[in-house]
């Protein structure tokens, strides 16, 4: 029997009703809800269950929201004895592999996180940063092409190095213009402008980051119970590492295809993808083709994914 990851999702996963059916019918998801509209001061769960959308995509929000759906239908699933050898999660998705491994206490993690989305809002101006997915390009050449506009006076950045053929890159508006028109130099087939708020995992987030590490200080981190795969290293997170690391992760590359090929490295075979949606399922698929993946974003599918490890065992 090979070893099991459990992986979180990041921003973009968010949709209204996430998580509902663990709220309703799980007692531990249902404190998880109760604990964070309690450590926020409103109804977050309202906001998660009924919406409006546009106000759960704004990311104070989505941060918080995608944190709580995640670690509630952990809860739920835990309930089925199914352990983790290595946590990881993209980019916000980290909290709660966090909390997952016992690092961060559920109250704190979204209290965090809910800051850490406003510091995120405020660090660019609206209208002024942009992101975007290049598909199919080489590493190396698109950041080579990223350094060459930056050094034209438009800061651009690669932000997450998701799956082989996908990477996203972050910048001011016309930095990120100016490379998702020239992404054939750098083997790329085209560019796709991401919705988002601002230029995160980029340089100009450094403002947030040194708010966040101010925010940081005043939580306490207990030691791993399972490895962490931290964003910035595609390393385990050492004890004493974790504020440096999730304040450093703000303006750095995700490095997600590094994290998954090193978790497979270590003999991992099974990814179980926990919280809204099944982006980290696609993005591992594409990096090894032979891992087993599951999602756990329903009950349905929580209970899907617990029969057939039974099965296997």
């Amino acid at each position: 029997m090979g070893k099991i990851a459990f992986v979180f999702p990041g921003q973009g996963s968010q949709t209204v009703g996430m998580a509902k059916d663990a709220y309703e019918s799980v007692p531990a998801a249902t404190e998880i809800f109760r604990t964070a509209d309690e450590a926020l001061g409103f109804s977050l769960s309202g906001l998660i269950f009924e919406g409006p959308e546009t106000e759960l995509k704004q990311t104070s929000n989505t941060q918080p929201a995608l944190l709580t759906a995640s670690i509630a239908l952990l809860e739920a699933f835990k309930e089925n004895g199914i352990e983790p050898d290595y946590t990881a999660g993209h980019s916000l998705g980290e909290y709660s592999a966090l909390v997952a491994a016992g690092v961060l206490s559920f109250k704190d993690a979204v209290q965090i996180v809910r800051a850490r989305g406003q510091y995120m809002e405020e660090a660019v101006p609206g209208g002024q940063g942009a992101m975007a997915a290049v598909l199919g390009a080489d590493r190396e050449a698109l950041g080579v092409l990223c350094r060459d506009v930056s050094e034209s006076g438009h800061a651009v950045e690669l932000a997450n190095i998701n799956c082989p053929g996908q990477i996203v890159i972050s910048g001011v508006k016309e930095g990120v213009a100016a490379v998702s028109e020239r992404v054939k130099e750098a083997g790329g087939k085209r560019a796709i402008a991401l919705e988002v708020s601002g230029p995160f995992h980029s340089s100009l987030m450094k403002g947030a980051a040194e708010k966040l590490a101010d925010k940081l200080s005043t939580v306490t981190f207990s030691p791993a119970q399972v490895p962490v795969v931290a964003n910035v290293t595609a390393r385990p997170a050492e004890e004493g590492q974790f504020q440096q690391l999730l304040t450093t992760q703000v303006y750095s590359p995700v490095l997600w295809e590094d994290s998954v090929t090193w978790l497979i490295e270590q003999g991992v075979d099974t990814f179980i993808e926990i919280g809204s949606g099944s982006v980290l399922t696609g993005l591992i698929k594409k990096t090894d083709k032979t891992v087993k993946l599951y999602n756990v974003n329903s009950l349905e599918a929580l209970e899907v994914t617990a029969a057939d490890l039974k099965n296997t065992n």
